[in-house]
């Protein structure tokens, strides 16, 4: 396993149970990281069945369970999508951590509304998915690359994009300009930063059975034949975990996985074998 011994981490959009954001928090204290853990404070009421059954808090959780591990926590309540609150999960984390070694941006528009053709799409949510994933990452970014520099020590960033930044599918306009711009920003930054000894990646998730998958696969009509149809196109036959997608997050953030920079790593089972 890797050593990440000594390191702060933070991992934005890591609130909820069955979620990318959560595991790799978790897998990042595993590996011996301190994890801040933001979340949007989003009411109880809103919560999946499961989250509701079992108690479930949100980032407090999550933070928990690093604690468990043995590891420091923070959660940061904030709206990724407003700059000074971007800015501030880095600022919170290095006031009250000590230090930013990796940053995470996971957060991201909840799935739902921005799934419609462009002519239908409220101007508002197209706004909401741009600034959430786009902006907000790009404020984070830029605060802890500037911490990471004066600290002198190296660093990792990493964007949660899509495959769907690469495929482009229909009714997703939004999501699909959102994703590709974090691979765009990670390939400009990779050049930017590597002589600080930061290196930027980005890992493109495909069909990942989380709780952002709820409302489609079980609230639509015909859901269920959609995830079905949706798992048939995997070619290893499942859907990912998003320990699949931590496991790598871990490793590019490693001393192993460091001098891997300015890449967009597919996470796909198989479906996409394109850059």
């Amino acid at each position: 396993m890797p050593d990440l011994s000594g390191k702060v981490a933070i991992v934005t959009g890591a609130g909820r149970y069955r979620g990318i954001g959560r595991d790799t928090a978790l897998a990042l204290a595993q590996a011996g990281a301190d994890v801040a853990v933001t979340g949007t404070g989003r009411s109880p009421d809103t919560f999946p069945d499961d989250e509701k059954a079992m108690g479930w808090r949100d980032i407090e959780s999550v933070a928990d369970e690093i604690r468990a591990i043995g590891r420091r926590a923070l959660t940061i309540v904030a709206d990724l999508g407003d700059p000074s609150q971007a800015r501030g999960i880095v600022e919170k984390t290095v006031a009250e951590l000590g230090s930013v070694d990796i940053l995470v941006n996971n957060a991201a528009f909840a799935m739902a509304e921005d799934r419609v053709p462009v002519v239908e799409l409220d101007d508002t949510i197209w706004h909401r998915v741009l600034d959430i994933k786009v902006h907000g990452s790009y404020y984070a970014s830029k605060t802890a690359a500037q911490a990471m520099i004066r600290q002198g020590n190296g660093g990792s960033i990493i964007m949660v994009s899509s495959i769907a930044g690469k495929i482009q599918p229909r009714n997703f306009a939004a999501y699909v300009v959102a994703n590709m711009s974090l691979q765009g920003l990670t390939g400009s930054l990779s050049k930017e930063l590597g002589h600080y000894n930061i290196n930027v990646n980005t890992v493109c998730p495909g069909v990942i059975d989380t709780s952002r998958w709820d409302n489609k696969r079980d609230n639509t009509p015909g859901g269920r034949e959609d995830w079905e149809r949706l798992e048939s196109n995997i070619p290893m036959g499942r859907p990912g975990t998003g320990t699949d997608v931590a496991s790598t997050i871990v490793f590019l953030c490693s001393e192993e996985g460091h001098w891997i920079s300015g890449q967009s790593i597919n996470i796909d089972g198989g479906q996409v074998s394109s850059h």
